[in-house]
């Protein structure tokens, strides 16, 4: 057996997650975060506002563009990649109390 911290992998499961390693190099292309128009616009109108409250500047459409483009391609798959990793130690803290609870039920026999 195998384990991680509060789950116990046998040997087929273990090749199972191997094999996502995997699967997840093909997935990198697909981990670019994808606005909707409205969500591109509301994002916009924050940038030109941002930029004229704090620097007194204001920008132009292009600026805008080019700034949003620049948060989605380099910005936005960071704080993704971070929320999936707050989410999987979440879940393994989860998995550990199920553990522990699951054991705490047990009646002693005697």
């Amino acid at each position: 057996m195998y384990t991680l911290p509060g789950i116990y992998l046998s040997r087929y499961d273990r090749s199972a997650v191997i094999g996502k390693e995997n699967k997840m190099k093909k997935r990198d292309s697909f981990s670019q975060v994808k606005l909707s128009e409205a969500q591109k616009e509301k994002l916009k109108d924050e940038l030109k506002t941002f930029y004229l409250t704090e620097r007194g500047e204001e920008i132009g459409m292009i600026e805008q563009m080019q700034l949003l483009h620049l948060f989605e391609e380099k910005l936005a798959p960071v704080v993704y990649n971070k929320a999936l990793d707050d989410a999987k130690k979440w879940f393994v803290q989860m998995v550990d109390n199920l553990d522990s609870d699951y054991y705490a039920l047990y009646k002693n026999v005697d």
